[in-house]
């Protein structure tokens, strides 16, 4: 008999940014292909939610209140997982964060503020979670980014897929459009005719949903994607392929 190629029960899973809106929807898929959840966030109100929401698709799931931008807070985190949990097979690097100002208002402090914790943060994670990530004989290390990197170059991710390739690990990345979450939400209502404009441009017809990104979790953090590395796959509805 074959066996289930995207079945995750006995893999653990790092999701940083796991506590609500796209993160959420990644643990989801993980949760419901039977992998153990961790989820790193920095509010705790929302991790132990999410925490209760996983525990109840069977799985285990704990909270683990970190700075992702902190190299040992993240040091901490890993070991906790790796004590409490037993290991690490997945790692999905989702925390993220914008400040939505025009260049010449956006401070020094709040450049480097998004940029620690959007792009640091998943160098920091992965190199850390390295270690437990080869020692469990086929990591898979998920970066999210956005559907606008398709015009530049996930140097990153194609430079851990490179390195790390050897030791049965697979880097990869998903480019997430327009879905719909507390951040979008927020930006809808201070950007005139965004929602109109995004519907417009997605072949798709609508916004995307959390849960539209558990099948391609579930995917790159199983065996089924073991031959693929260093690629970035856009979620967006199609919105990334109109002119």
């Amino acid at each position: 008999m074959t066996s289930n190629r995207f079945d995750l029960r006995g893999k653990v899973a790092i999701v940083t940014g796991g506590n609500g809106g796209i993160g959420l929807g990644l643990a989801h898929g993980l949760a419901d292909a039977g992998a153990d959840i961790a989820v790193v966030g920095r509010n705790e109100t929302k991790s132990a939610a999410a925490v209760a929401d996983l525990r109840e698709r069977g799985v285990k799931a704990i909270a683990v209140t970190t700075d992702v931008t902190d190299k040992a807070a993240v040091a901490a985190m890993i070991d906790r997982v790796v004590k409490e949990l037993g290991r690490i097979d997945i790692l999905i690097n989702n925390a993220g964060m914008s400040i939505r100002k025009p260049p010449h208002e956006l401070e020094l402090d709040e450049w480097n503020k998004v940029i620690d914790t959007n792009l640091t943060s998943a160098f920091v994670c992965s190199k850390l979670a390295y270690p437990a990530l080869k020692a469990s004989g086929n990591g898979k290390v998920i970066n999210i980014g956005s559907m606008m990197s398709i015009f530049g170059a996930s140097f990153d991710t194609r430079a851990c897929a490179n390195a790390w390739a050897p030791d049965n690990i697979q880097v990869n990345a998903i480019l997430p459009g327009w879905i719909d979450t507390d951040l979008t939400r927020g930006a809808r209502q201070q950007v005139s005719g965004l929602h109109e404009r995004v519907l417009a441009r997605t072949p798709a017809g609508r916004w995307g949903d959390i849960d539209d990104f558990a099948g391609i979790a579930v995917f790159l953090a199983s065996p089924a994607s073991n031959f693929v590395t260093g690629t970035a796959i856009p979620v967006d509805g199609g919105f990334s392929v109109m002119a």
